[in-house]
This record gives structure tokens, C-alpha cells and sequence, in this order.
């Protein structure tokens, strides 16, 4: 879910691909489509039919979030969805891929007349390489094709900063790798991009629409959209320059009073924040009452503090699934939705709208997330789509880079310690050690930076075991450019409480540690606490306070990213290669086809729970 992204990873990784990619085509000078007001939606269906309307009509919202370019089905763990069965075992479903979620859009949308498609954030960033190597283009294609209507920003629309967030919404070749595909310009994004509560720091106004209204034969609904207060803290610094931040509850009741004033009483808003259910599995009963059962985490607090006059709240961010019910300032119950990530859930709500009041009537809102299965027949739009982009990406994606000999679980992984954070750790240490490298001691890596698992079965004709370049992209998108530095240990030791303190204290974020680390994590303790101090050892030597220490990561938490701002005291910084191409370096140097790379030992972190 972190951000850790490099202003120029996007132009190091095509320059040092040219070669590969010379079919894209000539490059051509981009010209701005206008932007436009889009806010009337795609009425799918008839309506009711002449004569008499009736007073209430049932507005359909479908909703999903936290994409992230995932347009062919996401492999391995990262891929299924828990369900708990009558028997109350938890079963994984593997779901998701743009094919397969356009089809369950459709299928869902039949019968309803009036049906509105609204997504959470995160549409792009954080890509696999098949929409990451095109800035995303492909991704804004296919959500054009979904008929999706609107969408709040997310903090990974910000990865590239605000000039590029308005090129995917009003189109136009890129600055710098110009179009892909000759003859054809990219025409931007159909649906509005909401981004109510980023405002330019120069001029205070919006950076782009703060809502949108949407409309059908009378009936409207006004969705207003907001991403993370806390966005500075996990992008990059260039990708939110010159940009503000404000306090969700606030701005989303100040543009609830203008959609009231201006008529719209119907209002759906768009959260890219999210929260925990007690139940990873998405047919959990959120509002069972027992001990321990219900949502926790920060949309508790954002929903408590949505004026009433928000009818339901479509959210993100934390890649979960959960249909809740949490209480608004006036105590009455109100609709709290996210769709896991990946487009492996969608969620249909049933709005109903009163034309005399021409608000929503609360008490009768409905809603459930539905799995966007693989045994359902593929749209054929969506299959073009894709093979249109893989044949641009092919020479890149399907080169080789090592080989495996199981799945090595990261994003998939529920452990603190995951098999794949340790390779990546020891990847960065190996590649930055030598002397004229950063002489690197040991090396963090951020959990929210590893975005897919290595999945020992082929995602093509590569075979099984082989790790392509394609998918050691999705595991690493950002190409951060490497950092070594100088800490002290008493820094070292900060930034090891700092992953279960501070910012990350209700939800701890624990850094894939290099091998040589070892230390004890207790989880029955409170705070900085929970890392037990004298158990922190490297290379079996106790960190010694005052000594300085040479320590490798990506510049995101170079930078103090994730809330880790002892991580950003570093000094004497040296440069080294990206995150990526010391992965695949490793990856190379670990492994043959006779010797493959095996899941490593997860012994570093004891924890105590």
C-alpha cells in the first residue's frame, strides 16, 4: 500500500529498453485533449417506461478499488480471495483480471436500469510492467471500456506527480517516450478523476474536480472524492510537490453542503483510505456483534465524522474486504464498503432513491461484494486489450532473469517476516557491500514495496520457474534507485521501534530485514516497546549506540518514507543501482535452471505473540 517511487523511473527504464521496444513507433508531439465535464454517467438500460413514475427507484452502485494495472488476473496468492464456507473452513478463490471484471460488470449491470460505476483510488501505480512500461495508458484504455463513471485519486495516482495524474485524466502523448503506438494518440481518462481534498499550494484552488453529478431521467447523485490526508508520507516528495493535503472528514462535509445547496441530496463518497475487518475473508458479517468482531482502523474515526447528508462511503487503501455498517454523527447506521484489491471483488450497493426528496432512503441501502470469478467467460474487448499491449511489451517482459524452485510469497504473504523480503534485503546488501558500491552492512526493505509474490508456475510460454522481467517488475514497479548511508546504531535501533510506533503504531509496518539481523519482535507488549532492545544483533554483535553503521535502502525510506523518519537522518548518502537491477542481479548470480533459487528460512524476526 506505501508508495516509494522515483520521479524518473519510468524514463531510466525505456531509455535503457529502447532497443527492445523500437516497435512502438515514432515518437509524436503531444497536443492536451480538453478537459471535460463528465458528470451524467452512462445510463445503462431503459428506465422505468412512460406514464406514472413511481416514488422510489433503486439505483444500482457498483464499486471496486485498488487496482493498480492489475488488467491480466494476479498470479499466485496475491490472486485468490478467502471465502469462509458454511463449514466455517476459509477456502482461496483465485480471482480478478480486467477480462474477467468487465464481465461481471456486465452480467451485474442487466436488469438495472439505473446502475452508476464508481471506484476507491489506486487505479494505476504499482502497475505489473504490461501497464507500468506505458505510464499506464493501458489501464485508463480499459477503465474507459469498463464504462466506469467516476473515481477518487489514490496516493499511487500521485507517483508520477500532478502533471502526469492530469495527463491520464485529459490525455495527450507522454513528454518525454511520446505515443506507443503509431498513429494513435492517448485520449485520457472518460470518467472524472475526484481529488476534493488536494488543493495547489500556490493558488489554494483544486488540483482537479472536487465531485461530480451524476444523472439519469431526474435521478441525481453527487460523489465527492477524496485520497489520504497522510499522502505526503508515503509518495515520494517530487510526486506530491507544489501540492496539499487536507483533512478528509472536513473537506468532504464542506462539499456536501455545496452539493446540498445546489440540489443534490443523493451523496456517495469516495475514500481512498480504508480499515481492517476482524475477518480476512470477504463474505465476513462486519456488523456480527460479537467480542472482537466488526472494523477497525482509520475510516472508523472518517466515518464518524461524515456529515449525514453522505448517504454512503466507497473506500480503499487497505486492500480488505468488507461491507459495514458505521454509525454517522447522528447515530444512524450508514453503508462503509471496500472491494480488496485487484479487481479480484466488486461491490454492488442498492441505493434507493426517493424523487420526492431526491435523497437516498438510508434504511433501505443494501450491499455485498461479489468474487469476480476466472470461470466466467472473458470480454473479448478486454482480451483484445491486453494481447494489443503484451505484443509492445514482449521484448522486455519475457526476457529471463533467474529461476525458482517453489513460490516465494511477498504481497501474498501474511507473515511479518516474508520469504521474498528476505530475498529482496539480501539482494540490496549483496549488490551495495563492495567497497566502491556503499559498503553496505545491512539493507531495509519496505513490506509496501513488495507488490506481487514469485510464482513458481508460467505466467507464459517461459516455462516453469523461470522469473521473467516482466514479473520481476511486478514485484518491484518503482524502480527506486538504491541509497546507502551512514546511521548510528542508536538510529538503527529508532527505526526498528519506529515500524511499531509513531505513525505506524496501529498498524506496524515491518521492514524485510537483510540476513546477519536478528531480533525479537513481542507483540504483547505496547509501543516502541514490542521491539525487545537487547535482542537486536548483527552478525551476532550487539548494535553498539555509537557506532556508525553503513546501511542499504531504496530512497523512499532513504527519504523517511513509510514513518520512518530515523531512516532519513542518514549521511555520507552514496548512489547506487536501482532496486530493480539488484534484484535481477541477484536473482542471476542465486540461480540456474539446474540450481534454482529456493524460498529461504524466515528465522530473523522472533515474535512473540
Amino acid at each position: 500500500m506505501s508508495a516509494n517511487v522515483q520521479k524518473n523511473r519510468m524514463t531510466r527504464r525505456v531509455l535503457a529498453a529502447a532497443a527492445g521496444l523500437a516497435t512502438m513507433g515514432a515518437l509524436v508531439a503531444a497536443m492536451p485533449a480538453g478537459a471535460q465535464d463528465r458528470g451524467h454517467g452512462h445510463g445503462h438500460g431503459h428506465g422505468h417506461g412512460h406514464g406514472h413514475k413511481p416514488r422510489t427507484v433503486d439505483v444500482q452502485l457498483l464499486s471496486f478499488n485498488d487496482l493498480h494495472g492489475n488488467l491480466e488476473p494476479p498470479a499466485g496468492s496475491a490472486g485468490n480471495v478467502s471465502e469462509t464456507q458454511p463449514d466455517g473452513t476459509v477456502k482461496a478463490i483465485p480471482a480478478g483480471g480486467v477480462e474477467y471484471l468487465a464481465t461481471s460488470l456486465r452480467t451485474a449491470r442487466k436488469g438495472n436500469p439505473y446502475s452508476v460505476t464508481a471506484a476507491g483510488g489506486d487505479m494505476v501505480g504499482a502497475s505489473p510492467l504490461l501497464s507500468g512500461l506505458f505510464h499506464d495508458e493501458p489501464t485508463i484504455e480499459a477503465l474507459n471500456k469498463l464504462d466506469l463513471d467516476v473515481t477518487a485519486v489514490g496516493n499511487h495516482e500521485f507517483d508520477e506527480g500532478a502533471t502526469e495524474l492530469a495527463r491520464l485524466q485529459n490525455g495527450g502523448c507522454h513528454p518525454v517516450e511520446g505515443c506507443y503506438e503509431k498513429g494513435k494518440k492517448f485520449k485520457g481518462a472518460d470518467f472524472p478523476y475526484l481529488a476534493a481534498n488536494v488543493t495547489k499550494e500556490k493558488t489554494g484552488k483544486p488540483l482537479l474536480k472536487p465531485y461530480t453529478v451524476w444523472k439519469k431521467n431526474g435521478v441525481k447523485i453527487g460523489f465527492i472524492g477524496v485520497t489520504l490526508e497522510g499522502t505526503p508520507d508515503i509518495v515520494t516528495a517530487n510526486g506530491v510537490k507544489g501540492l496539499k493535503f487536507h483533512d478528509e472528514v472536513e473537506t468532504i462535509n464542506k462539499y456536501a453542503r455545496e452539493l446540498d445547496r445546489k440540489g443534490v441530496k443523493s451523496i456517495v463518497a469516495l475514500i481512498h483510505e480504508g480499515g481492517a475487518p476482524a475477518s480476512t475473508s470477504y463474505n465476513y458479517d462486519c456488523d456480527s456483534p460479537g467480542a472482537g468482531d466488526g472494523i477497525s482502523g482509520p475510516i472508523v474515526d472518517i466515518a464518524k465524522g461524515i456529515t449525514p447528508k453522505v448517504d454512503a462511503l466507497v473506500t480503499g487503501h487497505t486492500h480488505q474486504a468488507y461491507v459495514c455498517t458505521v454509525p454517522d454523527p447522528s447515530g444512524k447506521p450508514r453503508m462503509v464498503t471496500s472491494a480488496s484489491s485487484f479487481g479480484k471483488l466488486y461491490t454492488d450497493t442498492t441505493l434507493t432513491y426517493d424523487r420526492r426528496t431526491n435523497d437516498i432512503v438510508r434504511t433501505s441501502v443494501k450491499s455485498a461484494n461479489h468474487i469476480v470469478t476466472r470461470d466466467q467467460p472473458k470480454a473479448a474487448d478486454m482480451t483484445s486489450l491486453i494481447g494489443r499491449w503484451n505484443k509492445l511489451a514482449a521484448p522486455i517482459a519475457n526476457k529471463p532473469q533467474g529461476w525458482i524452485s517453489a513460490d516465494i510469497n511477498g504481497r501474498g504473504s501474511t507473515a511479518l517476516e516474508k520469504p521474498l523480503g528476505n530475498v529482496i534485503a539480501d539482494a540490496q546488501l549483496e549488490g551495495l557491500a563492495p567497497a566502491d558500491k556503499g559498503g553496505a552492512e545491512v539493507a531495509f526493505m519496505n513490506p509496501g514495496g513488495i507488490r506481487a509474490d514469485l510464482v513458481h508456475k508460467a505466467s507464459g510460454s517461459e516455462g516453469d520457474g523461470v522469473v521473467t522481467y516482466g514479473e520481476a517488475f511486478t514485484v518491484q514497479p518503482f524502480t527506486n534507485m538504491m541509497n546507502v548511508v551512514d546511521l548510528t546504531g542508536a538510529q538503527l535501533v529508532a527505526a526498528l521501534q519506529q515500524q511499531v510506533s509513531g505513525s505506524n503504531e496501529a498498524s506496524p509496518k515491518i521492514l524485510q530485514i537483510s540476513r546477519g539481523l536478528t531480533y525479537t519482535l513481542d507483540l504483547k507488549k505496547t509501543g516502541a516497546a514490542r521491539v525487545v532492545t537487547d535482542s537486536i544483533k548483527l552478525n551476532g554483535e550487539a548494535i553498539d549506540p555509537a557506532r556508525t553503521y553503513r546501511v542499504a535502502m531504496n530512497e523512499f525510506l532513504a527519504g523517511g518514507g513509510d514513518g520512518f523518519p530515523a531512516l532519513g537522518q542518514g549521511t555520507n548518502k552514496l548512489v547506487g543501482a536501482s532496486d530493480l537491477d539488484v534484484f535481477n542481479a541477484y536473482l542471476a548470480a542465486h540461480s540456474s535452471a539446474t540450481a534454482p533459487l529456493a524460498p529461504p528460512a524466515t528465522d530473523r524476526i522472533t515474535v512473540v505473540q
